[in-house]
């Protein structure tokens, strides 16, 4: 059979296949994060094709998150990671197939049933934590760089606090995007009372959710997200 034979299967169509053929594997096999797989001479034996299809394809894998390479070391299947989910939001907002308004609605959705899952669910460490962010929000208007980090980890703390990984998987992808609107809507709110009530809001969120009390964290979270949306229409971010 000639290279030019449209049956014979392309380099892209190996790789393809051995991607899903270890994935299968790691499946069938019950592999957890950190176990290891098999190496590349038993994979290219029991996938019979060549180790360089064996090696593209782990690449392929672990650019997916789904595995951990090391130098010298065989792959071992990896932890979830948001990273690609980022990179795939990131993807769709710098070629205009999503806008800043729709992840915020989409993250409006989402971070309400957080705020009430983390009320309900909570640990006091988790509470901690996110009374901590909330705090270290307070008196700092002249450090938004401070502000926004702070923020940022409330929000993936509160998604932690759901003991939902997905709705944490998501939040944390979310950020990737975040960074670059947030800097925006600090600026839109164009008076030092209106920056101090933002920073207050997070404090009440955090404070509700420290009280187990899932009803106020569910509304505070969507005045949140309704300031939030109309400091960005301010600045003209649609």
């Amino acid at each position: 059979m000639s290279e030019t034979d449209p049956a014979t299967p392309s380099s892209g169509d190996l790789v393809a296949g051995a991607v899903s053929q270890i994935s299968a594997f790691i499946r069938e096999s019950q592999l957890k994060p950190g176990d290891r797989l098999p190496s590349e001479s038993a994979l290219t034996e029991s996938l019979n094709v060549s180790r360089t299809v064996v090696r593209e394809a782990l690449r392929s894998l672990a650019a997916m998150r789904l595995i951990d390479l090391g130098a010298g070391k065989r792959p071992t299947v990896a932890e979830l990671d948001d990273s690609s989910i980022a990179m795939t939001f990131r993807h769709g907002l710098f070629t205009d197939q999503i806008d800043i308004r729709q992840i915020y609605d989409a993250r409006r959705t989402i971070e309400g049933r957080t705020a009430t899952l983390a009320a309900l669910l909570r640990t006091d460490k988790e509470a901690d934590a996110i009374l901590g962010f909330a705090r270290a929000m307070q008196n700092r208007l002249d450090q938004p760089a401070v502000v926004m980090a702070n923020d940022l980890a409330l929000h993936l703390a509160i998604a932690r606090a759901s003991k939902n990984p997905v709705f944490a998987l998501i939040i944390g992808a979310f950020q990737g995007v975040i960074v670059e609107s947030w800097p925006i809507g600090w600026k839109a709110r164009a008076t030092d009372d209106e920056r101090e009530a933002m920073n207050r809001l997070h404090l009440d969120l955090a404070e509700a959710i420290a009280a187990s009390d899932p009803q106020a964290a569910s509304t505070i979270m969507d005045r949140h997200f309704d300031e939030s949306l109309r400091a960005l229409a301010r600045a003209g971010l649609t």
